[in-house]
């Protein structure tokens, strides 16, 4: 599960919306060193998970729609890239012979255990906490 640029650059979307307005997609990437075609299509996939809200015509661009008090990292990347695997191996229906009924294997093992220390710390605090929490982190 290797954040992709995707990944970032949706938090970033999110990020420039979180005041409360409604902004143009050039000006989201302006403020965040977006590029535009890509903009566009984090934005749609954002939308359509339910994030945000589109208002066409003059003056229009996007706004919040769910609560970022209620959004994850783990929520943002799984709404624009939904393989958030570490390996192959620890995707569901991955087949390997070294995974056979003598148990699986020590990699296998030790990637699953990974993969979950992952997805709990990226589902462990919410967007609004990130955006707004000054306290020094490390």
């Amino acid at each position: 599960m290797l954040l992709t640029r995707e990944c970032d650059y949706a938090v970033r979307i999110l990020r420039a919306l979180s005041g409360g307005d409604t902004v143009s997609i050039p000006d989201i990437c302006r403020r965040e060193e977006i590029k535009l075609p890509v903009a566009y299509k984090l934005a749609a996939r954002l939308e359509k998970a339910g994030y945000l809200s589109a208002y066409r015509g003059s003056g229009g661009g996007y706004a919040l729609k769910a609560d970022l008090k209620q959004i994850t990292l783990y929520d943002v990347c799984r709404a624009v890239d939904q393989k958030l695997f570490l390996a192959g191996c620890v995707e569901p229906g991955f087949f390997c012979a070294r995974n056979g009924n003598e148990g699986k294997c020590g990699v296998h093992r030790e990637l699953c255990r990974i993969q979950g220390l992952l997805v709990r710390e990226l589902s462990r605090r919410s967007l609004h906490e990130i955006f707004y929490t000054q306290e020094e982190r490390s």
